[in-house]
């Protein structure tokens, strides 16, 4: 699984982070978009891959929002039954709409976040 994520931000790093330590076994590879021209074989255009995290499932298929995290998170040893969470209508609606709220206030916590640095 392929999880595209925006290495400039610094609360996408610190989740990236976490995932790679916790990713024993390998089985996400990161990759950063936030250099122009990132993701050249990626059928979703770069400032979409920024607007919003995605991943690339094993099959080929992409998927964004809440359930693009509980897919990723799903990878981690012991936290596999996250998936479930993220494929079921009405707790993925709920979380995509919490990730939606998020998104609001993601510039505002990144500028806060990077004055932490």
């Amino acid at each position: 699984m392929t999880v595209y994520y925006d290495g400039a931000c610094p609360l996408c790093l610190k989740e990236i982070g976490l995932l790679r330590r916790l990713d024993r076994h390998d089985r996400l590879v990161f990759e950063d978009v936030s250099p122009a021209g990132a993701a050249p074989s990626c059928s979703i255009d770069r400032d979409r891959l920024l607007a919003r995290f995605h991943v690339r499932r094993t099959d080929g298929s992409m998927v964004s929002g809440a359930q693009a995290f509980t897919e990723a998170w799903s990878r981690v040893p012991g936290l596999s039954w996250l998936r479930a969470i993220g494929r079921f209508g009405p707790t993925r609606w709920l979380l995509d709409r919490l990730y939606d709220a998020f998104l609001t206030v993601r510039p505002a916590l990144q500028r806060l976040a990077g004055k932490k640095r």
